[in-house]
C-alpha cells in the first residue's frame, strides 16, 4: 500500500493536480484497492483531522487578515514603517520587511500579508524607480514572515500535529523572525547601495511622532493580541477572535474605512481561503492515517537513526528533504503529514520538540518563495501583474539570506529557546542514545 500512495500521489503532482486531491486521492486509491471494506474509514478520518479545537484558529486568524486589508490598518502600518526607516537609501524595501514583521503579528498568514501589503507597497516601489520584478520577490520574500512570526497557522498545525505546545511555538517563533527580518533589512538596505536605488525613498514620508499617532490603534492590535497569550488571559484559538473584533470595531467605528456592505466580500474571501486549508487538512490527515498504519514513520524513523549517526547531520539531511518538499507540497500538507513523522526522530536525536518545530516552519516557509509551488510568488506576480519565471533573477538572493538564516537558527537552539525558557519551563528532551549492542555481551 505504501507504495502505491506514494506512486500515486508524485504522479498526480506530475500532472498538476490540486495538493488535496493529489493526497486524498492516493488515500482513497490505496484503501480501495488493499481493503476496500475500510473506505468506511476515509471520511472518519478526514472528519477528525479537522476536529481540533486549536484549528479554529486558522479561519478567524485569515479574517482578521482580511479586515485589516480592507479597514485601513495595513496602510498605516505602511505609514509608520516608513517613518522609522524610509529615510536611508532602499529606506523603502526596508518598510515591506519591518511591515510585514508587524503585520505578521497579528494575521499568522502569509499569502494574507503578500496581497494586504504588496497592494500598497508593490505600486509605490515601482513608482519609486525599482525594477517590478524585484518589488515582487521582495514582497513575496518580506510575506513569508507572516507564517515565522506568531500568531502563525503553521505553527498551530505543527503543534496540533505533533501534540508540542502552541503558547511554546509562538513565543518561540519571535527569535527566528526578528533574525530573519532584521538580516533581511540589512541586505535590502547594503543591496540598494550597491545598485544605486532608493535616493529619494525619503520623499513624503510623515514624522515618527505623526505616523505613531495615525497607526496608533493598528500598533495596539499585536500589544493586545500576543500580550493576551503570553499573559494568559486567552489562548491562541480564543486570541483569533479577539483580533476580528479588534479589527471590525477599528475598521468600521474608528477608521470608517470599512462599511457594512463591505463585509460580505470580505466574508467571501476568508471563507473560500479557510475552505481551501481545510480541505488541505482533511485530505492530509487521511494519508497521515494511512502511513503510520502502514508502519511508514518507524521504518523512517529506524533508516533515519542508521544512516545519520549524530545531530548535526539529522538536522542537515532533514532541512535538505524539507527544502525539497517545500518546493513541491503545500506547507500545511507537509507539516501534518511529516510533523509526526520526524518529531519523534528528533527527540530520539535530542531536539527539543519546540525548536524542530521551528526548523520545520522556517525551511517549508521557504517553500512558500521557491517555484514551482510558491504560493507568495503567486500572490506578489498577481498583485504586481507580471509572470512568475520574470521575478527568478532578483528572488534567488533573497533564498540564499532565508537559508543562510536557516543554518543559525537550526544549529544555534537559542535564538528559537532563549525566550521560550524565560517564559516557560524547558521541555524535556530525551537525549540520543546508542543502539543496542547486537550479539552475545
Amino acid at each position: 500500500m505504501s507504495l502505491t500512495l506514494m506512486i500515486t500521489m508524485l504522479l498526480a503532482f506530475a500532472f498538476s493536480i490540486s495538493i488535496a486531491v493529489a493526497i486524498g486521492g492516493s488515500a482513497m486509491l490505496g484503501i480501495a484497492l488493499f481493503d476496500p471494506d475500510k473506505l468506511v474509514l476515509a471520511p472518519k478520518e478526514m472528519f477528525t483531522a479537522i476536529d481540533k479545537f486549536p484549528l479554529a484558529a486558522v479561519p478567524f486568524f485569515i479574517l482578521a487578515g482580511n479586515l485589516m486589508e480592507n479597514g485601513g490598518i495595513s496602510r498605516r502600518l505602511v505609514e509608520f514603517a516608513k517613518s522609522l526607516v524610509g529615510g536611508v537609501q532602499g529606506g523603502l524595501p526596508m518598510t515591506c520587511v519591518l511591515t510585514c514583521m508587524i503585520f505578521a503579528a497579528v494575521s499568522g498568514s502569509s499569502v494574507a500579508t503578500t496581497f494586504a501589503i504588496g497592494a500598497i507597497l508593490i505600486p509605490a516601489l515601482i513608482k519609486h524607480g525599482y525594477p517590478r520584478e524585484y518589488a515582487a520577490a521582495l514582497q513575496a520574500t518580506s510575506a513569508e514572515l507572516g507564517v515565522i512570526i506568531p500568531p502563525s497557522i503553521p505553527m498551530i498545525l505543527f503543534g496540533v500535529s505533533a501534540e508540542v505546545s502552541i503558547g511554546e511555538l509562538f513565543i518561540a517563533g519571535i527569535g527566528p523572525g526578528l533574525l530573519i527580518g532584521g538580516v533581511l533589512m540589512l541586505f535590502v538596505h547594503l543591496y540598494c547601495r550597491w545598485k544605486g536605488w532608493g535616493l529619494q525613498d525619503g520623499d513624503g514620508r510623515l514624522g515618527v511622532a505623526a505616523a505613531t499617532l495615525q497607526a496608533g490603534w493598528a500598533l495596539l492590535m499585536p500589544v493586545i493580541i500576543l500580550g493576551g497569550i503570553y499573559g494568559g488571559i486567552f489562548t491562541p484559538t480564543e486570541a483569533s477572535v479577539v483580533a476580528v473584533f479588534y479589527a471590525l470595531i477599528v475598521g468600521l467605528l474608528i477608521h470608517r474605512e470599512l462599511s457594512l456592505k463591505d463585509l460580505i466580500p470580505v466574508f467571501r474571501k476568508s471563507v473560500i481561503s479557510s475552505a481551501v486549508i481545510m480541505f488541505i487538512i482533511a485530505n492530509a490527515g487521511l494519508f497521515a492515517y494511512l502511513v503510520t498504519r502502514a508502519g511508514i514513520p518507524e521504518a523512517l524513523g529506524t533508516w533515519l537513526t542508521e544512516v545519520l549517526q549524530s545531530p548535526m547531520w539529522f538536522l542537515l539531511g532533514v532541512n535538505a528533504a524539507l527544502f525539497v518538499i517545500g518546493m513541491f507540497i503545500e506547507t500545511s500538507a507537509a507539516i501534518i503529514v511529516l510533523a509526526p513523522i520526524l518529531v519523534p526522530v528528533a527527540v530520539h536525536f535530542g531536539v527539543d520538540p519546540v525548536h524542530f518545530g521551528m526548523i520545520m516552519v522556517v525551511n517549508l516557509a521557504l517553500g512558500m518563495i521557491t517555484p514551482p509551488f510558491g504560493v507568495n510568488l503567486f500572490a506578489a506576480c498577481t498583485v504586481a501583474r507580471i509572470s512568475l519565471d520574470r521575478i527568478v533573477k532578483y528572488l534567488l538572493p533573497f533564498v540564499l539570506v532565508v537559508i543562510g538564516c536557516l543554518m543559525l537558527i537550526t544549529y544555534l537552539p537559542p535564538i528559537s529557546l532563549a525566550l521560550r525558557d524565560l517564559v516557560y519551563a524547558p521541555t524535556a528532551v530525551v537525549a540520543p542514545q546508542p543502539a543496542p549492542a547486537i550479539g552475545p555481551q
